[in-house]
């Protein structure tokens, strides 16, 4: 089974390999046969297409096991961009991969990728999250959450996908979870005619689009939380953080690593914190 990159917006994107495993599939899993229906009527080639789903992919795992088995070649198309980032497909590869069959990719767009590379802030390390929870609740504690990992230490780029509709709010709950000076940007439209990358604080932003009109696909992208000068308290913060979805030993290890110090005296901190608890 092929995975295969799709276009993002723009269908010249569409590389000429990925096209030759489209077209010479004996049947393409897509999200939505429309689409993949019109970007292969885009280049003239007929496919058998086959709809693969969240409501449906359970279901359909063993059938295709079976074509693979026969030795039918299959080819797993996005919508847009790359297949399993933020799209159906990774039950699907976890039980090709199980059963021994072989799993390849034909690379290409990336919404993610593109957005981290014109947003202006550090390319690596990132973390993608893809879309956040869209209730109020559930999205402030996932934001919550990654904030207590970078106070235990983790100092990396975000990024995320958002509905047009729901930007502004996310951009506040960020802000308000982040900080209203953490750099960010939000990434629209990428590869069509109305590309856009607006560029500002989280607080700045958030302003902005609390009256300005979102359209199109978006791609958020956060700046790593700044550096902190640490202390005594700090240090117990980061370890406290760490200790909540770990265990002591790896927390320390993860702590030291984050800190620069020596991992000794912060694991005999973190075994004094313990011992505060119990």
């Amino acid at each position: 089974m092929s995975l295969v990159a799709t276009p993002i917006g723009n269908l010249g994107d569409l590389s000429p390999r990925a096209l030759a495993v489209l077209g010479g599939a004996d049947a393409v899993l897509c999200e939505d046969t429309r689409v993949t229906g019109h970007l292969l009527q885009r280049y003239g080639v007929s496919a058998t297409l086959v709809p693969l789903h969240d409501h449906n992919e359970a279901e359909m795992i063993p059938r295709i096991l079976d074509r693979m088995s026969r030795g039918e070649k299959l080819a797993l198309a996005s919508d847009a961009g790359t297949p399993l980032v933020s799209d159906p497909g990774y039950r699907l590869v976890r039980a090709a991969i199980e059963a021994g069959h072989a799993v390849t990719a034909i690379p290409g767009p990336n919404a993610a990728v593109v957005a981290l590379t014109l947003s202006g802030l550090p390319p690596h390390p990132f973390v993608f999250l893809g879309f956040l929870p869209p209730k109020d609740g559930p999205r402030a504690t996932a934001i919550a959450r990654h904030r207590a990992a970078e106070r235990a230490g983790l100092t990396a780029t975000i990024i995320l996908h958002e509905a047009p509709h729901r930007l502004a709010e996310t951009l506040a709950a960020l802000a308000e979870g982040l900080g209203p000076d953490r750099p960010a940007a939000v990434a629209r439209e990428l590869t069509k005619r109305f590309e856009e990358v607006r560029r500002g604080t989280l607080a700045g932003l958030a302003a902005h689009y609390a009256t300005a009109e979102a359209r199109g696909e978006i791609c958020l992208v956060v700046g790593p939380a700044p550096e902190e000068t640490m202390g005594a308290e700090d240090l117990d913060t980061r370890l406290r953080d760490a200790m909540a979805g770990q265990s002591l030993r790896d927390a320390a290890a993860m702590v030291a690593a984050a800190t620069g110090l020596p991992r000794k005296q912060v694991y005999a901190r973190a075994l004094e914190l313990s011992r505060d608890v119990t």
